[in-house]
């Protein structure tokens, strides 16, 4: 178990690297001075009014923009707030470009000032102060990055009925400040055309003057759109401003539209001014001091419900224990449950203790790999970085090395090599030993190919789990390793049951035989997922390691019998052919053009996309994946491409965003925390600017028709416009 773990913890590396620079350096609250402002002195009933999270950086030093550019990640908020109360999305100043090596940065030096509407209830009790907290994460950097976290808190009075209550004096510039920061619609047109290999785009702005504007710059919402590095080309003339750019991928389609902020210096007769413009979404406008005029037709976002706070620490636990035993129903893990076939068959014939010594050992393995996952992924959320459940086959080297242990396991089970106690051994080995260990390893290995399952009661309890104390969270997180392991604990509890599975025989080879081709079939499904995430470069190589490997096992086996210089040679010949495959797994890398294919009809998940949509009325279904999310897979080939569902969806003029989190995605992982999650599938159904309908984790034919029946037919223009699906 500890060789295991030190494996998973090396083949994680990738993903520390935003902490592997903090050694040496200064605490992250010596970087970064944060704190939680309020603009009035007091508040209302159900009066909105706005908190601003102000950053202060040591000088040097920055954080990122909601898009980070080329590398870094955004800051992110999680709110405690009192019963009632409702906080809207981050309302992010104009970002500057901010150049690391030959990596270009968006982010904030200095000061920034996040701006956030918060809403009290109607029934709120004047007089009683409340207090207001939130959790800041996030990430600092000048060459290297240091992540921090910040506990604030903010204590208001609740005014009394016909008392008056204004802005405190003391924060009154300070949001002042912050608003002037924030891009504002454009006021002309701005359109964008491409070529193969770059984006113009044009604002139609007749009045600037050439020699009255300078340090143009545009920040796309979407972090691959463009080449944050590339030079921009400026040109200003009598049609407007002109802006050039590199396009990030020149083979991907030209966008319809290129959504983000475009900012500039003027010169005026009071000084130079920063202009921050929003290009394709309206920014929303954070508290009731910056209401729009009743002439503005712009209109910003609903804010988005709180994750469901209805959970307690029980409820969580009882929901993780009911997704642990429906796991155990899951496709991925049936391979291994397919080794306790033969194992259970092995045990029939011992005493009854032994037996549920076996029981004892395998629910261990399964306890210890969850608590052991649950905690890196706790500690690694807590280290700043942005990921979920399911973490580590976000990483290639770990989805090789499963397809690789599994491939083993495959040919031992079909005699292909025999793996007893040799170096090939740690998977097939381990797991048919008549030991204990046998068992517990079972159970390790079991936990491991079921994370990329999420089954139903699973997906609230381990969003719980990451928004609470570690003590807590590793808490459902063994409610849930428990509720996987139960199922084989009872059956061994209760040795009788055992006394009806045939006796030992030979028999056996021919089962063990057959039941190599799951494994196989889920090595095979490993390279498939691996092929999502280096591209056609990377695939070639896990392949060659495929061929390694095969050959270390055949080289292995011919050295076994052999004299003993022709052994030892046979043997360093296996062992040249697995350093070869270590090393071609450790060159694995996320190619970031390779991504999810898009079925006709069906759009890249962007925020800006969705708000984009959102504001206009539109109802849009969001579909949160991942190529290793077997769940996912299922319900994207059983539901969602049914012939009847794209029907409806195109009847009802719905727009389809699929959001892939096969790699890492800060903008997904930030996106799923927000809806109480950690992990996919996650489906939302949204009807135009109404807060969203979740939709369960596995659908059915008839579950996605009665959700969209509840919205309105499309107008005919729009579904005969409607593209096809």
């Amino acid at each position: 178990m500890i060789r295991f773990l030190a494996l998973l913890a090396l083949a994680l590396s990738g993903l520390t690297g935003l902490s592997a620079g903090a050694q040496g350096l200064k605490p992250p609250s010596d970087l970064v001075t944060a704190s939680l402002v309020a603009e009035p002195a007091a508040i209302r009933p159900g009066e909105p009014f706005s908190l601003g999270l102000r950053m202060v950086m040591r000088p040097g030093w920055h954080v990122y923009w909601r898009n980070p550019g080329d590398s870094g990640l955004p800051p992110e908020v999680a709110w405690t707030l009192p019963a009632g109360f409702t906080a809207g999305a981050l309302d992010w100043p104009a970002p500057h470009r901010i150049p690391v090596a030959h990596l270009m940065n968006f982010g904030y030096e200095g000061e920034t000032v996040l701006l956030v509407a918060v809403t009290p209830p109607e029934t709120l009790a004047p007089g009683k102060p409340v207090t207001l907290r939130a959790h800041l994460s996030y990430l600092v950097c000048e060459q290297e990055c240091v992540p921090g976290t910040a506990d604030l808190q903010v204590t208001l009075p609740v005014a009394q009925p016909g008392t008056s209550t204004g802005a405190n004096p003391q924060t009154r510039t300070l949001f002042a400040r912050a608003r002037a920061a924030l891009p504002v619609p454009a006021p002309w047109p701005v359109r964008t055309t491409a070529t193969k290999a770059r984006l113009d785009l044009t604002a139609e702005a007749p009045n600037l003057a050439a020699d009255g504007v300078t340090g143009v710059a545009f920040f796309p919402y979407a972090e691959t759109v463009i080449e944050n590095a590339a030079p921009q080309d400026v040109r200003i003339d009598a049609a407007g401003l002109h802006l050039g750019l590199v396009k990030g991928d020149a083979d991907a389609p030209a966008p319809a539209s290129l959504p983000g902020v475009l900012t500039f210096e003027e010169t005026t007769p009071d000084g130079p001014v920063r202009r921050a413009y929003a290009v394709g979404e309206a920014p929303a406008i954070a508290g009731p001091a910056a209401a729009a005029p009743a002439t503005d037709t712009s209109a910003s976002v609903p804010a988005l419900p709180a994750p469901d706070d209805t959970l307690t620490l029980w409820s969580a636990v009882g929901l993780a224990l009911l997704g642990g035993l429906v796991l155990n129903l899951m496709p991925c893990v049936f391979p291994v449950l397919s080794i306790k076939v033969l194992s259970l068959v092995r045990h029939s014939g011992e005493p009854p203790r032994r037996v549920r010594l076996h029981g004892l050992a395998y629910t261990g393995g399964v306890l210890a790999a969850f608590l052991g996952l649950a905690g890196l992924l706790i500690a690694l959320k807590g280290a700043g970085a942005g990921i979920g459940w399911g973490f580590q086959l976000q990483s290639p080297v770990v989805v090789a090395g499963l397809a690789y242990l599994l491939f083993g396991m495959g040919l031992g089970l079909s005699g292909i090599v025999h793996l007893g106690g040799g170096i090939a051994g740690l998977g097939d080995g381990l797991t048919r030993r008549t030991g204990l260990q046998g068992s517990f390893f079972t159970g390790v290995l079991a936990t491991v190919v079921a994370t990329p399952c999420t089954a139903p009661f699973m997906g609230s309890a381990v969003g719980f789990a990451l928004t609470q104390a570690p003590a807590v969270g590793l808490g459902v997180f063994a409610s849930l390793g428990l509720g996987l392991a139960l199922p084989f604990l009872l059956l061994t509890a209760w040795p009788p049951a055992l006394r009806a599975l045939p006796r030992p025989g030979a028999w056996m080879d021919t089962l063990k035989g057959v039941l190599a081709f799951p494994i196989y079939a889920t090595a095979a499904w490993l390279v498939w997922v691996l092929a999502q995430q280096v591209g056609p470069s990377g695939l070639l190589a896990a392949l060659f390691g495929l061929v390694l490997l095969g050959f270390a096992a055949w080289a292995w086996e011919r050295g076994r019998d052999a004299r003993p210089i022709w052994s030892w040679i046979a043997r360093g010949t296996a062992a040249a052919a697995l350093a070869g495959l270590t090393l071609l797994t450790l060159g694995l890398s996320q190619d970031r053009a390779a991504t999810a294919a898009y079925a006709a009809g069906t759009e890249a998940f962007s925020e800006a996309k969705l708000d984009a949509l959102r504001m206009q009325g539109r109802p849009v279904l969001v579909n949160m994946t991942a190529a290793w999310c077997i769940s996912c897979q299922v319900n994207e080939r059983t539901t969602l491409a049914r012939e009847t569902v794209r029907t409806a969806l195109s009847a009802r003029g719905v727009t389809y965003l699929k959001g892939d989190w096969t790699n890492q995605n800060p903008e997904i992982t930030a996106f799923l925390a927000r809806h109480g999650r950690s992990g996919v599938p996650l489906y939302l159904l949204y009807a135009g600017q109404d807060a969203p309908v979740v939709l369960p984790q596995i659908l059915t034919e008839g579950i996605m028709l009665d959700a969209l029946s509840t919205l309105p037919a499309a107008p005919r223009s729009a579904a005969l416009t409607a593209p096809e699906r």
